[in-house]
């Protein structure tokens, strides 16, 4: 029954949206820093958000299983969990993942060699979750009222692939979970590698309209001309407020690289109201990217490039007080560091682009992919199906009582469960989301 309550609390909520600051109490508790290890009794501090306004003890803990970034933004981005806790009785839980915000096993040292990152993996996080959960038991379940608190496992993107992949795989810890825009199925020939980019560019064509996606893909080759020289390298900066002239054709890959994730965060985000959740933003940002892109007046190439440099503040300065662009990061509040790593130990997700979509044409090379890989961080991926080993692909048979969500606008849903898998592992569509528009909450 129990599924068939929080399935209809998600069709009212993914219409809908909530602009709230949540309060919490942080919590820390020792977690084993190897579980799967004898020879070491190492431990390191993970933080933990609870709110207990809704909590009583013959009710449920809601549990967020934390994902690659700060914990503290995902809490406050994920209404959906206050909006339930009231006719749940539920106990609320935001469970920072193992390497990101405060949640540093080796302090500074944790990103300096690999012999310090090496205990970042999904399976390891999944087994601090646990933990944390038998001793959230140990401390709010009144064996006189119930012998054991009821669990839900919540999450978004990563977060609702360890959500799923923990009820899988931790079956007694959680009874069910809720994995919104959750990609399982983005590993080796699960799905077509170029379904990412083909959902980005129907969603700007059609929301922004033809003229804005093919301006889009019309600047790639102007890109690449122009900064074959360093007064082109220059103008390219200036065109797109970069703190930095571009000084090397690798300066220029990681450009490309910006803006595509640029743009793909703007259809990751596309809401129908303001939102800060990967950068401030303002609602139905791709229709007002694209709006600048038609308003701009330009006759030739350089003009091209000056009109997305226009739009593009609609990402990078929707709040007017950035000063300057930087290639570091395209989101502040993510460990883009800690996932890079994840990439390529275990979440080997292969992505493509063709003629068909508006991006620069990539090709899926897994030793090109292993070599940055280890140009990066001194290792390779052992093997590009690990994480089918590991999580079993797209066999859910192991799967029970979940519950699958995607908005169709969200490239991530190429590689989502879209369909009923079985009559206790259910898929809602949401035809008009994006990335996790459920989870956002509904008053």
């Amino acid at each position: 029954m129990l599924k068939f309550v929080v399935f209809s609390f998600l069709i009212v909520s993914a219409s809908l949206a909530k602009d709230t600051q949540y309060t919490f109490d942080t919590k820390y508790i020792d977690i084993p820093l190897d579980h799967f290890s004898f020879t070491s009794n190492r431990t390191f501090t993970l933080r933990y958000l609870v709110n207990d306004t809704y909590f009583a003890e013959d009710g449920a803990i809601f549990f967020y299983d934390g994902n690659e970034g700060d914990i503290s933004m995902f809490a406050q981005n994920s209404g959906l969990l206050f909006d339930m806790a009231p006719s749940f009785k539920a106990l609320i839980v935001f469970a920072e993942h193992r390497y990101y915000g405060e949640s540093l096993p080796f302090g500074n040292l944790s990103y300096t060699a690999p012999e310090y990152l090496g205990y970042l993996s999904s399976m390891q996080a999944m087994a601090d979750f646990v933990f944390l959960i038998n001793d959230l038991q140990k401390n709010y379940a009144n064996p006189e009222v119930l012998e054991k608190l009821p669990v839900i496992a919540f999450g978004g993107s990563y977060g609702g692939m360890l959500a799923a992949w923990q009820k899988m795989k931790y079956p007694n810890s959680i009874l069910g979970a809720i994995a919104s825009s959750a990609p399982i199925w983005q590993f080796k020939g699960q799905n077509p590698c170029d379904s990412f980019y083909k959902i980005i560019t129907d969603d700007f064509q059609t929301i922004g309209g033809d003229k804005c996606a093919t301006t889009i893909k019309n600047s790639w080759e102007i890109i690449r001309t122009l900064a074959k020289n360093d007064s082109g390298k220059a103008e390219l900066a200036k065109f797109w407020n970069f703190c930095t002239a571009f000084e090397t054709d690798n300066d220029i890959d990681a450009l490309v690289d910006w803006v595509s994730e640029v743009y793909a965060a703007l259809a990751e985000t596309n809401y129908p109201y303001p939102t800060n959740f990967l950068a401030p933003l303002p609602g139905n940002p791709i229709k007002e990217f694209c709006s600048k892109i038609d308003a701009y007046e330009y006759d030739d190439d350089k003009g091209l490039l000056k009109s997305i440099g226009e739009a593009l503040q609609i990402y990078t300065n929707y709040t007017g007080t950035t000063k300057c662009n930087s290639l570091q990061s395209t989101s502040d509040v993510l460990g883009e560091d800690g996932w890079n790593f994840q990439a390529c130990t275990e979440m080997i997700m292969p992505l493509c682009s063709k003629d068909d979509d508006m991006f620069e044409n990539i090709e899926w090379d897994f030793q090109k992919y292993s070599d940055n890989c280890y140009k990066q961080f001194g290792i390779r991926p052992v093997n590009d199906e690990v994480p089918i080993l590991l999580y079993g692909g797209k066999d859910l048979s192991a799967a029970h009582n979940i519950i699958f969500t995607n908005g169709l606008m969200d490239p991530w849903s190429g590689y989502g469960v879209l369909t009923n898998y079985s009559s206790d592992v259910l898929a809602m569509i949401i035809k008009d989301g994006v990335h996790h528009s459920d989870l956002r909450g509904g008053k």
